[in-house]
């Protein structure tokens, strides 16, 4: 794959034909992905719990292809991933991307029910495992045709740094993060990469909810982070094209 340099009023369509399915996909950084890359030529279907919220968002993002299911749930996550691959005729690129915190305000560890753990740990890391199994079929015969075979799993940096209160997120994305890593290792001689993607502290509902009374002007637009997002897709295809082996 080779990219050209683009006049300023040339249309970015680096990820053209691409298939990409993402969760959590009717506000913040989900939103701003399904946006983005249509705008650049994928063919894009999303993911979200309320039927409202997705006929919305269907409704006001033309192209756009929506799913109702929670991937906490072990029952939909099949019927989800079978939506995904009829609707797009294969999955190409999966984003990982629904997030849960946990409790509501953010507590100590000690303060967690074993309920609010489980619920961080049901969004942040089995839904991610289980749906990326549920459609690996198809993400590895996306690697064999030369189409993508790429999963991204959002991140953040509390799978890496201890933050006060912030226990039960930060423990399912730190495993999320090593099952990422893991993954990638495994699943390379089938072509299928594993990527991880920090977005940085954005303005959306999720990081409200944490901290309410944070200054909205000094966090990042989910749109310029779903930009970065995007832009690591087509640099792995292009890397992939060129024979490089992308890096977790």
């Amino acid at each position: 794959m080779t990219t050209s340099a683009r006049t300023p009023h040339s249309p970015d369509r680096s990820l053209a034909g691409l298939r990409l399915a993402v969760t959590g996909g009717t506000s913040g950084l989900g939103l701003a992905v399904v946006e983005t890359a249509l705008a650049r030529g994928a063919r894009v279907a999303f993911v979200a719990r309320t039927r409202d919220r997705v006929d919305q968002v269907a409704r006001t993002v033309r192209g756009a292809h929506g799913v109702v299911g929670d991937v906490s749930r072990k029952d939909d996550v099949y019927p989800i991933a079978l939506q995904l691959t009829a609707v797009l005729g294969g999955v190409d690129v999966l984003v990982n991307n629904a997030s849960s915190l946990g409790p509501v305000p953010l507590a100590p560890l000690a303060d967690t029910s074993c309920e609010d753990l489980e619920a961080a740990l049901a969004t942040n890391l089995l839904g991610p495992f289980r749906l990326t199994k549920a459609v690996l079929g198809s993400l590895t015969a996306a690697a064999r045709d030369d189409r993508g075979g790429l999963v991204i799993n959002v991140s953040s940096d509390a799978a890496v740094s201890a933050y006060e209160g912030w226990g039960a997120y930060s423990l399912s994305k730190a495993a999320l993060l090593h099952l990422t890593r893991i993954w990638h290792a495994e699943l390379a001689p089938l072509g299928v990469a594993m990527m991880s993607f920090d977005p940085g502290d954005m303005d959306t509902p999720l990081h409200a909810a944490a901290l309410p009374d944070a200054d909205r002007s000094l966090l990042k637009r989910p749109a310029a982070a779903a930009r970065d997002l995007c832009d690591a897709i087509a640099a792995h295809l292009a890397q992939r094209s060129a024979g490089h082996v992308a890096q977790p």
